[in-house]
């Protein structure tokens, strides 16, 4: 049998945030396996650790729904706090997770019954798109106007460790946007991006979908690292200060995420995204994929 954990991240309470299933040590899993559990488990993403050093390094593998993810914040979080609770470590403790596109640093905190994280997502990468940034284009890919767009801050791309085209947009268009083209993705790969954030600086709230889509993200922490990344830059984050950055409010699961950036608007040096991680249960599969004729 292979047990997992079911936690919350960037949740308060239960039932809140982004949910996420753990796996911790299981047993020798194909990538194909690991995708047909995340499928089965129907979380916004599932992370499995293979621990490297008892019990502080693991290499880790995330998936979602449609595949395995060189980089994600939300799985690394939960992660790390289920780890802290398993391993029982006290008020703080300090992860590694090494995964395909760099290896992070979490530190976790347990004060009373609350737990939090807060993952270093290191020097975030200012990517120069490889074609132009219309705004008539982008604001119509997201099925806005181009005056719907901020006009002080123009969208721009940011990594680290997934390539984010950043789309701050005026008050009250970020509840009308949605992807608006089927070749999203496409148009995404020719500026040089992978997703798309759609941020409300004023209110300091963003959205985010699967390319095609139909699956909109309760909370984003590989995005978060960029926005703050992305705020340091155009000097709307101070140096070393903190902001709540909201989402999840148009999927029925409001999230808070706190975004920190260091460093001079033109040299960002690190950022981190931290957020409470509010453990659900667990479970345990009986059956492995590939094993039903067995």
């Amino acid at each position: 049998m292979t047990r997992y954990h079911h936690v919350d991240v960037f949740a308060d309470a239960a039932y809140t945030g982004n949910s996420l299933a753990v796996f911790l040590d299981p047993p020798p899993l194909r990538s194909g396996q690991m995708l047909a559990i995340t499928q089965e488990l129907r979380h916004f993403e599932t992370i499995f650790l293979t621990t490297v050093t008892e019990p502080d390094t693991v290499r880790a593998r995330v998936f979602d729904l449609f595949g395995e993810l060189d980089f994600a914040g939300h799985p690394v979080l939960g992660a790390a706090g289920v780890l802290h609770e398993v391993h029982g470590k006290g008020e703080h403790g300090q992860w590694t997770f090494a995964l395909p596109a760099r290896t992070v640093q979490v530190s976790t905190r347990l004060a009373g019954r609350r737990l939090s994280g807060v993952l270093d997502q290191g020097c975030p990468e200012f990517i120069a798109p490889a074609a132009p940034l219309a705004a008539e284009s982008v604001a119509a890919s997201l099925g806005l106007a181009a005056t719907d767009l901020d006009p002080e801050l123009p969208p721009g791309i940011v990594s680290t460790g997934l390539h984010y085209l950043i789309v701050p947009v005026r008050a009250g268009a970020l509840a009308r946007a949605r992807i608006a083209r089927p070749d999203f993705g496409g148009f995404l790969g020719a500026l040089g991006a992978q997703f798309a954030y759609v941020l409300d600086v004023a209110s300091m709230e963003g959205r985010h979908w699967n390319n095609d889509g139909l699956l909109e993200d309760v909370a984003t922490g590989s995005a978060a690292g960029c926005v703050a990344g992305y705020l340091r830059r155009h000097e709307r984050l101070p140096d070393g200060e903190s902001a709540w950055l909201a989402q999840g409010r148009f999927t029925g699961r409001p999230s808070r995420i706190s975004i920190t950036a260091y460093g001079a608007p033109d040299a960002v040096s690190r950022v981190t995204v931290g957020g409470a991680v509010t453990v659900v249960g667990e479970g345990t599969l009986r059956t492995l994929p590939g094993e039903e004729g067995e």
